[in-house]
């Protein structure tokens, strides 16, 4: 098995003494044209992995800040195709790993095997799918297939081990551990539980972990410690950028 470059990016960033940072930005959002100047400064500020979210008419997983970002990219025409296209034309401009996280329907009626292809001609080197079960994920699996491409495995409190184990034979890239049970975004305050259930996926997977969900500020993290690899943040970014910042201020609290 190839190593991810994802893989690698968390590594780098841990042996510099620090968890790795993936920020996550709506394609499309604030408008068209600002997104990729969000885009360069995440990028520039030390981001290690960008998440870019694929917009979708029903976002189950997420919370209403996203969700309105998302709909509003709608609205302003982003779709699959567009953000495949624009980032072919800016292929090999950001260190960052680029991700691309969105739900299976716009992926599956893009063409799965037209996904990978365009995908690596694009510069992307990972996939999030949060609507995709496990039992359904052969399908993407045989698509990205011998690409640089990882599908990311999401798991969270309620995982049960047995079917971290399923997780763990295929996973590529980073498992994204999801700390809440519900939407993105909503809560100030992280389950205590998080870190025995941590514990277990680090006794399991030999990949980097990242936690995300509800991630607003660096202080939420002190409770794991090394139980984390990576931080992915959202909602909160979306937020320091419609109130009137940049993305560069906002990765400034990070470091």
């Amino acid at each position: 098995m190839t190593v991810s470059i994802l893989t690698d990016k968390i590594h780098a960033a841990r042996a510099s003494g620090r968890k790795a940072l993936i920020p996550f930005l709506p394609a499309g959002f604030p408008d068209k044209e600002r997104f990729f100047d969000e885009l360069g400064a995440l990028d520039a500020s030390g981001a290690d992995i960008i998440e870019i979210g694929v917009p979708f008419s029903d976002p189950v997983a997420d919370g209403p800040v996203v969700e309105r970002a998302s709909l509003e990219c709608l609205e302003r025409g982003v779709t699959l195709s567009w953000i495949i296209s624009e980032l072919t034309k800016r292929k090999a401009r950001y260190r960052a790993g680029l991700v691309l996280m969105g739900y299976f329907n716009p992926f599956f009626q893009y063409g799965l095997d037209k996904l990978a292809f365009d995908a690596v001609r694009a510069g992307i080197s990972g996939l999030i799918i949060p609507d995709l079960p496990f039992e359904e994920s052969h399908r993407v699996y045989t698509a990205i297939q011998g690409t640089y491409i990882s599908l990311i495995p999401l798991i969270g409190l309620n995982t049960p081990e047995a079917r971290m184990r399923l997780y763990a034979e295929r996973a590529e890239g980073f498992v994204y551990f999801v700390s809440v049970m519900g939407i993105t975004g909503v809560r100030s305050d992280l389950p205590p539980e998080i870190a025995s259930r941590l514990d277990l996926a680090r006794a399991i997977f030999s990949l980097p972990i990242a936690l995300g969900f509800g991630i607003k500020n660096p202080d939420q993290l002190a409770p794991f410690g090394e139980r984390i690899d990576a931080v992915v943040f959202g909602s909160s970014l979306i937020d320091h950028i419609r109130e009137g910042g940049q993305a560069a201020s906002f990765m400034d609290r990070w470091k």
